[in-house]
């Protein structure tokens, strides 16, 4: 989910990616490529937050939540060399992905 929230002229954004992963994956085997991405994306420009966590009641929940100063930000790292490549690798032993996209409401 990509949660848009201003900030004076910037726009953070937010993103939260569940992930349920199938049967048969051992969640060590994804975390091993998992890890890399986190590592490498936390180096990216625009980066300001990337965390993967795990569903307390059942293992095979992993959510990743991101935070990015901006949407050129985010978009580069949708580009970026170890998305594409691991990230594919990621998604074969997924059984879903749900990603969502929210502005925030604001109250006053």
């Amino acid at each position: 989910m990509l949660i848009l929230k201003d900030v004076g002229v910037i726009k953070i954004i937010r993103v939260v990616c569940k992930a349920k992963l199938k049967s048969d994956v051992k969640v060590e085997e994804y975390l091993k490529i998992a890890r890399e991405v986190v590592l490498e994306t936390r180096k990216e420009k625009g980066c300001i937050m990337y965390t993967l966590h795990e569903d307390i009641n059942d293992p095979s929940i992993l959510t990743t939540i991101e935070e990015w100063t901006d949407e050129d930000s985010l978009n580069q790292h949708n580009k970026s060399e170890h998305i594409i490549k691991m990230v594919p690798e990621l998604r074969k032993k997924r059984e879903s992905t749900e990603i969502n996209i929210y502005k925030e409401i604001k109250f006053m």
